[in-house]
């Protein structure tokens, strides 16, 4: 079975830092309430000039920088975003008029909410498969900013905006990918029509409890898939020197994963670390998640729901 293989990544995160003590001044709440329960001290917001597609496009070309690869060797473009600032040109779009990227190649935006990361390496490797290439290119970005209500607490101390860029090869690697989907309004936002709640909106505590039951299986699926154990593993950190090297991806919307992971278990290698790119400095981004992810990059380390195994390329 074809798996993929890791390349490089690339991060952009916006201008604007808000910290705690300034949502504070906006409404009520305190750094103290926001640390304890989120881990998140700071976070990044788009200035004016900037959207989930400027950030798309810088995190994408810095993959692509690092990867050393040329516009022309990229298969296919597949963005996650829930926060595309337009309907039409998709923001894969832009990214591809922005790189170079060839014209006879399939460049589109999927929404998936927290998981979109995970669905859009699902569709990449696919496209892969089924219309040939050797190289993927999927972002994850979102602008949750622009569709946030300031006045909300429950919302407006946990998300962040932010992109991030991963580029896979396929190739003859252990690989496996869980996704699943419910149908429901805990985390809402309101479309073009502002009918019902326009902002975003979220029952925290709904979600938590979800991610804490449907992590652990949906990790232990990947596990099954290729006979892999936890000890096999290097989670949410950099590769410990292990051969080969293997990066999953298993997160929990709304919650820390490592909290979640200690529900179920906690071996050496899901010790969090803190760095520039952690919750606790960027908030939360869902698409641009894993994130999403200290092992993908460190500048967008996120939760998401799901999980998947793949190899990286040192």
């Amino acid at each position: 079975m074809n798996g993929l293989q890791l390349i490089a990544t690339g991060g952009a995160l916006p201008g604007r830092t808000i910290t705690n003590d300034a949502l504070s001044r906006m409404v009520d709440t305190s750094d103290a309430w926001i640390t304890s329960r989120t881990g998140i001290r700071t976070r990044h917001w788009c200035t004016e000039d900037e959207s989930a597609a400027t950030l798309a496009i810088a995190a994408a070309r810095q993959a692509l920088d690092r990867s050393g690869l040329a516009p022309a060797d990229i298969a296919c473009c597949v963005c996650a975003t829930l926060s595309a600032p337009d309907a039409t040109p998709s923001v894969a779009c832009q990214v591809q008029a922005a790189l170079g990227l060839p014209e006879n190649r399939p460049a589109l935006d999927i929404n998936a909410a927290c998981s979109g990361f995970l669905y859009g390496m699902a569709v990449a490797r696919g496209l892969l498969t089924t219309l040939g290439g050797q190289y993927a290119l999927v972002i994850g970005c979102e602008a949750l900013s622009r569709l946030m209500d300031p006045a909300d607490r429950s919302t407006c101390v946990l998300f962040g905006d932010g992109a991030g860029a991963a580029i896979f090869q396929l190739a003859d690697t252990p690989f496996a990918l869980t996704l699943g989907a419910r149908g429901s309004d805990v985390l809402h936002a309101g479309g073009p029509s502002r009918e019902g709640s326009a902002p975003i909106t979220m029952d925290g505590k709904a979600v938590f409890r979800f991610a804490v039951d449907a992590l652990p299986r949906c990790l232990h699926t990947v596990l099954d898939e290729t006979q892999l154990t936890l000890e096999d593993l290097v989670v949410g950190g950099l590769p410990s020197g292990q051969q080969p090297h293997h990066r999953p991806l298993h997160q929990g919307p709304a919650g820390r994963p490592g909290q979640i992971l200690q529900e179920h278990g906690s071996p050496r290698q899901h010790q969090r670390r803190q760095h520039p790119g952690s919750p606790q400095r960027a908030g939360r981004d869902r698409a641009a998640d894993p994130g999403k992810t200290a092992g993908l990059h460190r500048l967008w380390r996120r939760p998401d729901l799901g999980g998947a195994i793949f190899q990286y390329k040192e």
